[in-house]
Parts: C-alpha cells; structure tokens; sequence
C-alpha cells in the first residue's frame, strides 16, 4: 500500500501493452511502481503469455489474435479486483484502455501514444510510412514484424541505434495483420466495429493522453484529435512528453511515470 494512500483509492496497476512488443515492453515500470506500493498488473494478450523468443519463434497466436478475445480477457483479469484499479495502455494499450473505460472497468485511465479508437480518421504521413510493412502483407490470418530499421523510424526514431537495437532485440515481435486491418478500416466499415467507443458516455472514468513529440507511428495529432472526440462531461486531457512512440523506454521515462501516477490519483473516481 502506498504511504498515506486513501484505503479506498486504487491500490493497483494494470499496465496494457500494445503491438509489436509483450508486457515485458513494461519490466521497468512494473518495479518502479511496485517499488511505490502498488501491486502492478501487465496482462498479455491471450497466446501472448511466452516469452518473446517464443512468439518470434512461432507467431501462431498473433496471428489468431482478436480484439474481442483481449476485452473479454481484460475483463476477467480486471473484474476480479476487489476494487476498480488504475489502467495504463502504451499504443494498442490505449485503445484497450479506452474500451475497458468505456465498458465500465477501472477507475482512471492513462494512455501512452494511443492508437486510435473508431471514428479517428487523422493519418499523417510518418503514421503511413510505419505501419505500411504490415498492412501492405496479403492474408487475413498473418502476423507481420519490422525489419531493425522500420522498428528504429516506427518507435525509436529519437535514440540513438544501439539503444534502439537493444530494444528491438528484447522486445519485437509481429503484430497481427487481421487485427491491424480491422481497425484500419474501422471508420470505414458500417456499424460499430470492435473498437467503438461510446464518446458521450458520461459515466466513464477520467482519461490522460500523453504524446510523444517525435511520435512517428501514432503522432500527437491522433493523440488530439481522438480526445477531441469525447464529449462526454467525464474529464479528457492532452499533454506532451519529449520523446518516439516508445515513450516508456525514453531517457527519464521516471519523469512520464511519476506524471501519469500522480495524474491518476488525482482523478481517480
């Protein structure tokens, strides 16, 4: 329990990875917060619970991958705490954040360099030159990675390469094309898709944004424009971090990590 934590205010942490990367992307945060008290959670994905040699090894379960299969396991891990805890999401993470909110679960959320939830059609350039390598691979059921230098524009254009190196050798793997085409075309498609979100819903929790300046896959501008969509009485704010879409491995990533803690407990309902 963190000192002089109110004992109804949360006492965990669940840490939500994105794509391309397991919840070992979050080794650093899970002991930096453990170290302040919290239990801290990082969730995989289902099939994602190997180690990542494993899953570069056989990509079988990325390329079964489902978002509705990651809500539905969210929601089980999540709705078995005795209180609603905090909800961190890098990148895929924020958009499973956003719809964990939305149902109803945690009681704050924190999203880092968001990908964004349906009805967000802002696609700069530098976003396209990303992800382009995975969408461009035929096939509905495939699972697409990064070459070292598509990994070094796509998340670590900031660091210097043999840090970014480091990074891609510990954490990569493919990503699923199916899921990255679903929501691709998400605005695109009639009806709801799976990763809709209510934006007038005023019964969800508060919600952080934070960008990093030098974001190339999901830049400040999906940041912005996916906040501006909610309307909702619920607070929704913006702000910016020095730093690539790996914001969490950033040098003085502490600094995003006190901010994003801090922010939580102020707005935890």
């Amino acid at each position: 329990m963190p000192a002089d934590h109110d004992p109804t205010a949360p006492d965990t942490i669940v840490l939500i990875h994105g794509f391309w990367v397991t919840p070992r992307s979050w080794e650093e945060w899970i002991a930096y917060y453990q170290d302040k008290g919290y239990r801290v959670l990082a969730p995989a994905y289902p099939g994602f619970e190997v180690e990542v040699e494993a899953l570069n090894a056989d990509p079988t379960p990325i390329e079964n991958l489902t978002v509705p299969a990651v809500v539905d396991h969210l929601t089980e891990v999540i709705g078995g705490l005795e209180r609603p805890p905090i909800l961190m999401g890098h990148s895929a993470g924020g958009v499973f954040t956003q719809l964990m909110l939305d149902r109803g679960y945690g009681a704050v959320g924190v999203v880092m360099d968001s990908a964004p939830t349906e009805g967000v059609p802002v696609v700069p350039l530098s976003q396209l030159k990303s992800t382009f390598p995975a969408l461009r691979t035929v096939g509905r059921k495939q699972a697409a990675g990064f070459t070292f230098e598509q990994w070094h524009y796509a998340f670590c254009n900031t660091f210097p390469e043999e840090r970014s190196r480091q990074l891609y050798e510990r954490y990569h793997i493919p990503a699923s094309v199916r899921v990255l085409w679903g929501s691709a075309l998400a605005t695109l498609e009639p009806g709801h898709q799976d990763t809709f979100v209510n934006y007038d819903n005023d019964d969800r929790a508060p919600l952080l944004f934070i960008s990093g300046t030098h974001d190339h896959l999901m830049p400040p501008s999906v940041q912005r424009s996916n906040a501006k969509h909610y309307k909702s009485k619920t607070v929704t704010e913006v702000v910016e971090f020095d730093g690539p879409h790996l914001l969490p491995s950033r040098d003085g990533w502490e600094e995003v990590a006190d901010h994003a803690l801090a922010w939580a407990v102020a707005h935890a309902k």
